[in-house]
């Protein structure tokens, strides 16, 4: 019983140790987390908006924090296929 006791206990130890490592790697990572918001808000704050860069995108924070992270808001443009045919 008390090897049995010994081992639950060595095995808990080993838990809260891990425990508080994965916590503290949680919190680092929160912070570059916060970080980088505060970095993206503030690039987006400065830039010029997506209106007037490019006429007739919507100007809305979708669009804007899409573009900023570099990606598409929305589904992707539907091509003319007849302008792209040349006989």
């Amino acid at each position: 019983m008390d090897s049995l006791n010994t081992k639950l206990y060595l095995q808990n130890c080993y838990m809260l140790k891990e425990n508080e490592r994965l916590r503290k790697a949680a919190v680092l990572l929160n912070q570059e987390n916060q970080a980088l918001l505060s970095e993206l808000k503030h690039r987006l704050a400065r830039s010029p908006s997506p209106a007037a860069a490019a006429p007739g995108v919507a100007n809305d924070s979708k669009n804007a924090a899409a573009a900023a992270a570099g990606r598409h808001a929305g589904p992707p443009p539907v091509q003319d296929k007849s302008a792209s045919k040349s006989k």
